[in-house]
Order: structure tokens, then C-alpha cells, then sequence
């Protein structure tokens, strides 16, 4: 029973953390439209598979801003 709470955390957290990382790589990069960075930013803050449709639909939407 310890493992199964152990594997659930461990999941938990490595799918926080790429939420995460796509919520920075959204917030870095320009969309054509306001409304395009927020349909991406919803769609990453869905729990566990968020960031896997963004990265693999999303990620090469946007264009990196330069500072």
C-alpha cells in the first residue's frame, strides 16, 4: 500500500513539473492572438495530460519573444 502512495506522489509531481515547464515555455513565446495564449494556457493546466497536448500540438504554435 506505502508503494502505490509513493508511485501516485511521484507521478503527481513529475506531471506538476511539466505543467510547469509548459506554462514558462507559453509565457515566453508570442501567439498570433491574445486568445490563442489563452486557449494554450488552459489546455496546459489540465491535470496530467495538459502539458503532453501542448507539447505535442502547441509548442510550435507560438514564436519565441526577444529581449
Amino acid at each position: 500500500m506505502d508503494n502505490v502512495v509513493l508511485y501516485v506522489l511521484i507521478v503527481a509531481a513529475v506531471s506538476f513539473g511539466l505543467t510547469m515547464l509548459a506554462l514558462i515555455d507559453i509565457i515566453k513565446k508570442d501567439f498570433p492572438t491574445v486568445k490563442e495564449k489563452f486557449i494554450w494556457h488552459m489546455v496546459a493546466v489540465i491535470p496530467i495530460f495538459g502539458w503532453l497536448i501542448y507539447y505535442a500540438l502547441g509548442a510550435k504554435k507560438g514564436t519565441r519573444k526577444t529581449f
